[in-house]
């Protein structure tokens, strides 16, 4: 068949065509999952390559931080298992958290697309597994502690599955049905992502992606080069004290403009320390191109290209380089801090495009145990967003995270799974930062064990010390608490959980943008009307 010319209407119809089958084959990836994280909370990626490795799209609902690591991931990959050593039907897994996503818990697997004996393209996805063996805590001292390394290795092989890796799954995992579910059900959106990306190929007399992904990735970074071109050149800086386990942490970052080039370095940073907040350099490196992304060009497909003007740095060793083996477990304890750093940095610049900070680092709970039925080990996890920051077009909304994008879990599905009741989930009153845009309101959640066994909670969370900050003289939000039977728990603990114990759990409210004399009066009556300011909360605003 004679190949057609690829014009612009062309292309574009390819790229759209192209977008389409990756948020497909994510969806096969999601309805076949095994795990709540993944079909409900969706902590996952699923991304497409050419087979030069350059990364072309991605699905959707992607994690940010998984779509920034991948490309890292099949460069290892590649350095390996070079692609003649690579086979039609071959997958290959790691979770090395120095080349994937910062931590243990994220399992990465690269899968070779042929076209008859040509390499044409590279599915790859990261998920989320609850468990991945050892005991990872808030007190681990180092990566051994945090559970098993899958180094580089091939899961499948020529379309055959090596039984031997899956044996060391296995029997290291504490609900092994559950992740090697989710693994298989990633082999079946493989499988539909060859036969689709084929079908699109014969129907559109391609050979290759090679010409597509040529133009799609040089448009992307052109786009993002005119975009930092039209910032001032200059220097821009921010730097603020974050929680840590027992002293504060500072995060220091410095962004350079230079024509159409950004440097974003981390210079300052404090060292990297004994706890697991450590953060890896890839990790970094995606949330701060995500930041820069999501304030110059959102617009443009998301690629090679978009990155390639960006560079980013922090000193080896310093809590958003760590060196091994630091434990990394909880790495979004300083890494969620990136994208506010670069956005604070930005936004004396960029005040008509900017976000206050959000109530991140993400929250979230485990909790481990026996099931009352038929004493079977489960662990689970139950994500919980604190108030978004104020947007420079309106205010911040309550409960969503950010800069992650992981979404809620039903109540019933989590109580269904777990002896635990969840007696309270509400929007707290008076916890967004006032400004010209309020804060997303924190929320508060209370559970409750119904376990006759004891129970193990795990809980890592931030901004108990350091609110949320407001920008541009908005007002930082509220800090959260932790707490136990009433009590004060600390923030970074494990903690059994007893028949009738009761945990309450508030999230950090999101900060304000720009001075809050310049609300509207009329946006001030709804908010109080709605209750999520109360007049008491708005005289307190007032005579700050």
């Amino acid at each position: 068949m004679k190949a057609r010319p690829l014009d612009p209407v062309r292309l574009g119809l390819i790229w759209r065509r192209l977008d389409g089958i990756v948020d497909q084959v994510a969806e096969t990836f999601v309805r076949a999952a095994f795990s709540v994280v993944v079909r409900d909370n969706y902590d996952m990626a699923f991304s497409l390559f050419d087979a030069r490795g350059r990364q072309l799209t991605q699905s959707k609902r992607s994690i940010p931080s998984f779509m920034g690591t991948l490309p890292r991931t099949l460069e290892a990959v590649l350095e390996r298992f070079p692609p003649e050593r690579l086979a039609p039907g071959d997958v290959v897994i790691t979770n090395d958290s120095w080349i994937g996503t910062g931590h243990l818990n994220d399992i990465s697997m690269i899968h070779p697309i042929f076209r008859d004996d040509q390499l044409i393209a590279f599915a790859a996805s990261t998920a989320h597994t609850v468990d991945i063996g050892g005991a990872p805590s808030p007190t681990a001292r180092d990566r051994f502690e945090e559970g098993l390394t899958i180094p580089i290795c091939k899961i499948v092989e020529g379309g055959e599955e090596n039984a031997t890796v899956l044996a060391f799954l296995q029997e290291n995992l504490r609900e092994p049905e559950e992740t090697v579910g989710d693994i298989r059900a990633q082999f079946a959106a493989y499988r539909d992502c060859r036969t689709l990306l084929l079908r699109m190929l014969e129907e559109e007399a391609l050979d290759d992606l090679n010409a597509v992904a040529d133009e799609i990735v040089t448009r992307s970074e052109a786009s993002m080069r005119a975009a930092i071109k039209a910032l001032p050149d200059g220097e821009y800086r921010d730097g603020f004290d974050v929680d840590g386990v027992d002293i504060p942490l500072r995060i220091e970052c410095t962004v350079r403009i230079a024509g159409d080039r950004m440097a974003i370095d981390f210079s300052g940073t404090s060292p990297q320390v004994r706890w697991p907040v450590n953060c890896v350099l890839n990790y970094t490196q995606a949330y701060a191109r995500y930041a820069v992304k999501c304030l110059l060009d959102p617009g443009a497909p998301n690629n090679a290209g978009s990155l390639a003007p960006v560079t980013v740095d922090a000193p080896v060793g310093c809590l958003l380089n760590a060196e091994p083996p630091a434990p990394v477990w909880g790495r979004h304890l300083s890494g969620h801090y990136v994208p506010p750093a670069v956005i604070g940095a930005l936004s004396p610049i960029l005040q008509d495009r900017v976000v206050a900070e959000s109530g991140s680092p993400l929250w979230n709970v485990y909790f481990s145990g026996k099931r009352p039925a038929d004493g079977r080990n489960f662990v689970k996890m139950f994500f919980m967003n604190g108030g978004h920051g104020a947007r420079a077009g309106g205010d911040g909304p309550g409960c969503l995270s950010f800069p992650s994008n992981v979404s809620n879990q039903p109540i019933e599905a989590f109580e269904h799974q777990v002896p635990l009741l969840v007696l309270e989930k509400s929007f707290v009153p008076d916890t967004g930062g006032a400004g010209r845009y309020r804060g997303g309101n924190a929320q508060r959640l209370r559970f409750r064990s119904v376990s006759r066994e004891p129970l193990t909670m795990t809980i890592r969370h931030e901004r108990i010390r350091f609110p949320p900050r407001g920008l541009l003289g908005g007002l930082p939000g509220s800090v959260g608490i932790d707490l136990l039977n009433g009590d004060v728990l600390a923030a970074k603990s494990r903690t059994a959980l007893s028949y009738g114990d009761e945990v309450t759990f508030q999230t950090p409210g999101g900060g304000g943008l720009f001075p809050p004399e310049e609300r509207d009066p009329r946006r001030t009556e709804a908010d109080l009307e709605s209750g999520l300011v109360t007049v008491n909360g708005e005289a307190a605003c007032a005579g700050r």
